[in-house]
């Protein structure tokens, strides 16, 4: 075999292309922007309409022509979303809201079908809702002198120094009836987006995490403090009203009307009061609770009864990304038994809504997971926690995760070091450092910015696992090759100076890069968990420990390496690459079927072995099997090169 890195490195990048089109049904995603634009302008429409149209009368010009015309530019942004059976109706109530709107009709009337229309869109086309970690008021509070007062004025009254100078008037913040109809996240979109057509900027330029500390600052002014007092007392004292806001996502989508509907007027406002100058309130009532996942979970059993399957199916994946994945890190730490069983019930309810099943059926394995919630809730609860348990997960975890990147790492070095090419060993050394650079930005990024979603983990995780499956497929079969060659030594001293030079060089500082960070990427989120829990002195043992363990089998490898005659290493390495490929392909694709971009098709009674990258579904089975395939076929054809031409490697 004469191919180059490079040349195997444009090869996987087309199989890994062939295998997304094979795997990944189009038009899984949608576009974001414009569905949170059309989200804010109906906020925007639902609130503001009020000051342009009363008693069937015009009060104000300007308003109503900016009602209209927003209005219409939520009706070509839904008609410009991707196809789904929900858009249909989208676009229909788009349509009755203009109709509406060019009527004159009542504020309450606006209202309900602006509000309503609003939600329908979020459920057909789910997008980022709320902040990764609770947003410190300070530094909204700072922010906004800083940017917003001299339009909005300190007190958020809308009389700043500049804004007599606006043709539009800045919102005034202070006004109470027009606080009580919006969200922390309706703010939050303004802040980012800004108001066509007015002074109203974006601020996208702004940290998300400074964007949603801003919107909770605006959100608060029309609450006073001795509100906020109280609501503290209450949110204290009363169990049943923290249930009302279990997470933030829900505390950000709440406004305080919505609220009182609920618990009454008075009390509405002081929690609201109280939960807008302290989110973390909400983080820290029940960091161990899935009430999110079983209220999805409920909502996806009960749009299954009524008929609809999509809506039930897209209830059942949000109950795993948004309810379960954020905690699966800490589960996976304190009992990885509970939380894989977990993962394969959610799987296995998902695919039994996606092919039709009787709600009974679905009842049932409802049932038999909120029996595993409950168990997860105990294993997660504070008193299940201990510095053993924290020095056991935090070992386990960056064992297991770092194992297979090291297996890689260490084959790479040992093969550059038999080719005597030693002065390439430093890009892939720059490529493992690199991607610990990068781990390490990414906990910086989670944790102070834009946060990490459940679909982007997962999406992270299965497309780095696919694309190093298909490397280390190419790589894996041009070791073999080398080994059936009989001239190897002629190869590596004619050869290995073009084949390792220049690009080919970089090639391996991205395979390092690649293998490293996707361990890398898992292995913070894990840590971050057990770090919130306190015990950090423990987790850092544990980390210690395991990196000295991980020293030690490298150490034990690059010295066996060096005793190999090259063929054997050749022969090995080449099957150890084969043997991770598979393990690889099977993580891909089960990390894209719990990220929703491929269906679940389980296998009944199959065993789960996620360290060998073995998972209970015909669609991660098929991929190893291609793997498989594709290896043998390989190999085999390295074997009858080898019978036909021995002198393949003098005549290259």
């Amino acid at each position: 075999m004469s191919s180059s890195p490079v040349a195997l490195l444009k090869s996987a990048l087309g199989v890994l292309a062939w295998l997304m089109l094979l795997l990944i049904p189009t038009g899984a995603m949608a576009d974001t922007g414009d569905v949170q634009t059309a989200w804010r302008l109906l906020d925007y429409v639902a609130v503001d309409y009020d000051g342009a149209v009363q008693g069937g009368r015009v009060k104000s010009a300007s308003e109503y022509a900016e009602m209209t015309e927003f209005a219409g530019s939520v009706s070509s942004r839904l008609a410009a979303l991707p196809l789904k059976p929900e858009r249909a109706a989208l676009i229909a109530g788009a349509a009755r809201l203009q109709s509406v709107i060019a009527r004159k009709g009542t504020s309450q009337e606006v209202a309900t079908l602006a509000h309503g229309l609003a939600a329908d869109l979020l459920q057909a086309y789910p997008v980022p809702l709320a902040p990764a970690a609770p947003p410190s008021f300070a530094r909204g509070a700072a922010l906004f002198g800083s940017t917003c007062a001299a339009c909005h004025g300190a007190t958020g009254n809308g009389h700043g120094p500049d804004a007599a100078k606006l043709t539009t008037p800045p919102i005034a913040f202070t006004d109470g009836e027009r606080a009580r109809q919006r969200s922390v996240f309706a703010l939050y979109q303004v802040i980012s987006q800004g108001i066509d057509g007015t002074a109203m900027q974006s601020f996208a330029d702004l940290p998300s995490q400074d964007r949603w500390a801003l919107a909770f600052r605006a959100g608060s002014f029309a609450l006073t403090d001795e509100q906020a007092r109280e609501g503290g007392r209450l949110w204290k004292a009363n169990p049943s009203l923290r249930q009302q806001v279990p997470d933030l996502k829900t505390l950000v989508g709440l406004t305080p009307a919505a609220l009182a509907d609920r618990i009454g007027e008075k009390r509405a406002l002081a929690v609201m009061a109280f939960l807008r100058r302290h989110p973390e309130a909400v983080v820290e009532q029940a960091p161990a609770s899935l009430s999110l996942v079983r209220q999805k979970l409920a909502a996806s059993l009960d749009a299954a009864r009524k008929g609809d399957r999509r809506a039930a199916k897209e209830l059942a994946l949000s109950a795993y990304l948004d309810g379960f994945e954020p905690i699966e890190p800490t589960l996976g730490a304190r009992d990885a038994t509970l939380l894989a069983r977990i993962e394969g019930a959610i799987g296995e309810y998902r695919a039994a809504v996606d092919v039709g099943a009787a709600p009974d059926d679905l009842a049932n394995r409802a049932l038999v997971l909120n029996g595993l919630f409950d168990d997860a809730e105990a294993a997660l609860a504070p008193s299940a926690s201990s510095n053993a348990s924290t020095f056991l997960g935090a070992f386990t975890i960056l064992l297991r995760e770092g194992l297979e990147a090291l297996l890689i790492i260490v084959a790479m070095i040992a093969f550059l070091r038999k080719a005597e090419r030693s002065e390439v060993l430093p890009y892939v050394h720059g490529g493992w450092a690199g991607a610990l650079a990068a781990g390490l930005l990414t906990w910086l990024v989670a944790t102070y910015a834009i946060g990490i979603s459940g679909a982007s983990r997962e999406l992270t995780e299965g497309f780095g696992s696919l694309f190093a499956a298909v490397v280390l497929l190419s790589v894996g079969i041009w070791m073999h090759g080398k080994a059936q060659a009989d001239q190897w030594q002629r190869y590596i001293r004619e050869k290995m100076a073009h084949a390792l030079s220049g690009r080919s060089a970089w090639f391996l500082f991205g395979l390092a890069f690649v293998v490293v960070y996707r361990e890398v990427f898992e292995t913070i989120l894990f840590y971050a968990a057990l770090w919130t829990q306190g015990n950090g002195g423990a987790l850092l043992a544990g980390a210690g420990v395991a990196v000295a363990v991980l020293a030690v089998i490298a150490w034990a490898m690059l010295r066996y390496s060096r005793q190999l005659p090259i063929a054997k290493f050749f022969a090995y390495s080449s099957w150890l690459m084969a043997g991770l490929t598979v393990v690889l392909a099977g993580k891909g694709v089960a990390a894209l079927q719990e990220a929703g971009i491929i269906d679940i098709t389980p296998i009944a009674d199959a065993p789960r072995l996620s360290m060998l990258g073995v998972f209970p579904t015909w669609q991660s089975i098929v991929a190893q099997l291609l793997m498989v395939l594709a290896i043998v076929a390989g190999f085999s054809l390295n074997r009858r090169k080898g019978h036909q031409k021995p002198d393949l490697a003098s005549a290259e």
